[in-house]
């Protein structure tokens, strides 16, 4: 589960990349300073999630190479860690250490809600997902 969630931190800090930074323009990782410090804060970002993202298929390879990998598990894993990214952006990044804002320039309340959520609902899917795995662990493999 741990390997996964690694793997859905890394993804959805890629897509927070790539959408909300490159694409719409909508905000750089850092804000508080000149359009380089938030470029170069997007470079440096973008580069602990490839690194996240590599570090998280070597230990998934690894599990599956051991035959130890739980697929169920797997799973359950990549929506908490996909959850888990989205959540901690949303409350310390954009909230408490005011690093950004969704998107500026209109009333963000409706952004924070649904960016808030949608991260709320990934972890619920996990939660969901990883308490069948424990379940279908428990019973142990069908006769």
């Amino acid at each position: 589960m741990a390997a996964c969630a690694v793997i859905g931190v890394a993804v959805m800090a890629a897509v927070d990349v790539i959408v909300f930074h490159q694409i719409l323009h909508w905000h750089h990782f850092y804000d508080r300073s000149t359009t380089g410090a938030g470029l170069l804060s997007d470079g440096l970002l973008h580069t602990a999630e490839l690194l996240m993202l590599v570090a998280g298929f070597f230990l998934y390879a690894d599990l599956r190479r051991r035959g130890t990998l739980s697929p169920p598990h797997a799973r359950a894993g990549l929506f908490l860690g996909l959850g888990a990214f989205q959540l901690f952006d949303g409350i310390v990044d954009h909230k408490l250490l005011r690093l950004h804002q969704v998107r500026y320039g209109v009333d963000v309340t409706p952004y924070d809600w649904a960016w808030n959520v949608a991260a709320l609902l990934l972890l619920l899917i996990g939660v969901v997902l990883a308490v069948r795995a424990a379940r279908g662990t428990a019973a142990g493999p069908a006769a």
